[in-house]
């Protein structure tokens, strides 16, 4: 794969590494460990070493360049389509995945869910992963014959330049609601994050835009990109949109002709996911025609209001930790509800404070009784992540259960008929982090655990 390494572990006899500097680690401190490995060379800012060694300004700026000079030319043939927004990328990134199997191509996704070709599912610790990874994903998926790559770039890798030198066939916005304030301080900076992708676009430069989302219009900046706005005005109108036990019916209209589908995923949020994914898809080559034949075959991905039925009652675990998120998933329980909404939701430590009251009182605006537990409280206090989410908290409709196993239980024994359990902000996270550790917990193994019992 890639000549260049950047991570010390995986150096064999010959590799020449690279020392990144960035906030979590300095490479440099590796460097020692990457020679005993059977580094032949290193690259670095400073320092003097027992191999041959090149001493350049900036090793980040250094990798960026080196990818794209050596690596780019050898992949910028496959079709790139980037996908940005606080929520909705992994759902519209999966359903554009799916789509393009079903309709003949081979294409590869990149995202909060990992890395999937073929037959092929690798887990990814970042959203959008560091530059030598995301190139080693590329040449993987280019050997393999891959024709599309689908990827979610987030407000991170977008800020910290992840995606040096890649241009894109087709972009799209989803929504920003507040979230990572800890990192882009105000909404502005976040969302300037995130604009930086849709001056990134080639050859047709097409963009869909949730032109619904209040700052849909700042997305419409560029003119030489090919707009899309997929909302109740513009180019796509969503005329109606109807509910019917888990699947939602969906009418719209597009260049004055109308059409109507199904698709089996619940919540008003999912059609303009599905929306996307399916204009995506459409500039690709394809009618709509064809692309609406697939839907009822499309699956939301796991942990994505994944239903586990539980006697007569529904349980739903879901992904949701922005308070946007957490509305419209508890909004879409509303739809369906026939007796009562329990809720467990926690919030993760180390990140964004000011989202927490916030998600408190949405949690328990829209819930019959809210079990308020851990998320992932990484270093900081349980205590002080729990304060925060409760100074939100106006009515008395709550308990804390820290222990999130136990939370769980709870919630399901407090269900009687035709209640819905919502388990919001892990999703398909199979692992809990305290502290700095990194413990094996999945909130699905858990319900299932139980309920296959009781």
């Amino acid at each position: 794969m890639l000549e260049l390494k950047t991570d010390s572990r995986k150096v064999e006899k010959g590799d020449t590494f690279l020392a990144i500097r960035n906030v979590n680690r300095d490479g440099h401190d590796y460097i020692e460990q990457a020679i005993q490995n059977g580094a032949s060379k290193i690259i670095c800012e400073k320092g003097s070493y027992s191999v041959e060694t090149e001493i350049v300004s900036n090793t980040k700026e250094y990798l960026n360049e080196y990818l794209y000079t050596n690596y780019y030319p050898k992949i910028k043939d496959m079709n790139f389509i980037g996908v940005t927004g606080t929520n909705g990328k992994t759902t519209i990134c999966f359903l554009v995945y799916q789509m393009l199997k079903k309709l003949g191509h081979n294409p590869a996704y990149i995202g909060t869910i990992g890395f999937y070709y073929k037959d092929t599912k690798k887990e990814l610790n970042n959203t959008t992963p560091d530059t030598d990874l995301l190139y080693e994903m590329f040449l993987e998926a280019k050997e393999n014959n891959c024709d599309t790559i689908v990827m979610e770039i987030s407000s991170h890798a977008l800020d910290k330049n992840r995606i040096y030198g890649l241009e894109f066939d087709e972009v799209a916005f989803t929504n920003l609601t507040q979230d990572h304030l800890d990192y882009h301080e105000t909404m502005d900076k976040y969302k300037e994050a995130k604009q930086k992708l849709f001056k990134r676009t080639r050859n047709q430069k097409i963009a869909i835009i949730n032109g619904d989302d209040q700052y849909g219009k700042d997305f419409i900046f560029d003119e030489n990109n090919n707009t899309i706005i997929s909302a109740n005005s513009g180019n796509c109108t969503i005329t109606s949109i109807d509910f019917s036990h888990l699947d939602t019916k969906i009418t719209f209209s597009f260049e004055k002709t109308s059409y109507e589908t199904t698709i089996k995923m619940v919540g008003r949020y999912n059609v303009y996911n599905y929306l996307t994914a399916l204009f995506l898809v459409k500039n690709l080559g394809h009618s709509i025609e064809e692309i609406l034949n697939l839907s009822n075959g499309l699956s939301a991905p796991n942990g994505r209001m994944e239903k586990i039925d539980y006697k007569t009652n529904s349980i739903f675990i879901d992904y949701a930790h922005t308070p946007d998120a957490v509305e419209n998933v508890l909004k879409s329980a509303e739809e369906y509800k026939k007796g009562k909404i329990i809720t467990i939701i926690g919030c993760g430590g180390d990140r964004d404070p000011m989202k927490r009251p916030i998600m408190g009182k949405i949690a328990e605006k829209f819930s019959d009784y809210v079990l308020f537990t851990n998320d992932n409280p990484r270093t900081e206090d349980e205590r002080k992540i729990m304060n925060d989410i409760l100074s939100g908290v106006q009515k008395d409709n709550h308990e804390v259960i820290f222990d999130r196993k136990e939370a769980i239980r709870k919630g399901i024994e407090l269900l009687k008929e035709n209640d819905i359990l919502m388990i919001l902000g892990k999703g398909h996270e199979d692992y809990q982090i305290i502290g700095t550790e990194k413990h094996h917990f999945s909130d699905k193994e858990v319900v299932e655990e139980y309920t296959k019992v009781n």
